[in-house]
């Protein structure tokens, strides 16, 4: 299930796109359904990177994948590193993915540093993040939630990250919240403990969130639809780096 919506960034076939953080790679993944575009799928993690190159592996040649390749999609590389030191040169990105990374990280303006300096001039920007008051639910609900190995370190508000993008120069132009389904799923857990079995209501929602990801079934997509811009889990931006004079 996508946080970011492909569909809201210019990405011509011949663009270089980096999904920073990649996890187990659902963007990454995302751009080989693309003509032509190149991706490059980086994170800290040795098993996420041994994820992610996996089902990209997986995509492109098992014909009986839920979700092929592309016949035209572009090339793709998954490497380990560093938000901070980023191992690429300057300006060779025409587009930064960073989906749910910034709230783990205690530099998160030498990050965003970092995203600015690979990122081509009249490139684009895609962050998201937890929405402030869902997550603060989830804060208030568990002590646990805050203080996981890895976990958030901090909440952003709306007009904290939007400033936070608009000062290294680039335009916000879009933006939305996903997962509104997601956010009562995460209250449960933190109602009844992160680190505890689930109990029945926690697991019938948790069946319930895997029904929506793989079947998609009407009722839940109507349904998601509605909750999102209400109590959407995450809050995407998308903004586009001024062209060179």
């Amino acid at each position: 299930m996508l946080t970011i919506d492909l569909a809201r960034l210019e990405l011509p076939p011949g663009s270089r796109v980096l999904d920073l953080g990649c996890g187990e790679g659902r963007h990454t993944r995302a751009t080989r359904l693309l003509r032509g575009v190149h991706a490059v799928a980086l994170d800290l993690g040795e098993s996420e990177v041994t994820t992610t190159r996996a089902s990209l592996l997986t995509m492109d040649d098992d014909p009986d994948a839920i979700c092929n390749s592309s016949p035209d999609a572009g090339e793709w590389l998954v490497v380990r590193g560093d938000t901070y030191h980023l191992p690429f040169a300057d300006a060779s990105f025409d587009c930064v993915m960073a989906s749910e990374i910034l709230e783990h990280l205690h530099r998160d303006e030498a990050a965003l540093a970092e995203i600015d300096r690979i990122i081509k001039p009249g490139g684009y920007l895609a962050v998201s993040v937890p929405r402030y008051w869902p997550e603060a639910i989830c804060w208030a609900l568990s002590t646990e939630y805050p203080n996981q190995p890895g976990g958030h370190v901090r909440i952003y508000s709306h007009e904290q990250i939007a400033g936070m993008i608009a000062e290294r120069g680039f335009e916000i132009y879009a933006g939305h919240y996903a997962h509104g389904l997601h956010s009562p799923y995460w209250w449960l857990k933190c109602l009844f403990g992160l680190n505890e079995e689930p109990n029945a209501i926690v697991s019938l929602y948790h069946r319930m969130l895997v029904w929506e990801m793989f079947d998609k079934p009407l009722v839940l997509r109507a349904l998601g639809a509605v909750l999102d811009p209400l109590a959407g889990k995450s809050e995407v931006f998308y903004a586009r780096k001024p062209a060179a004079a």
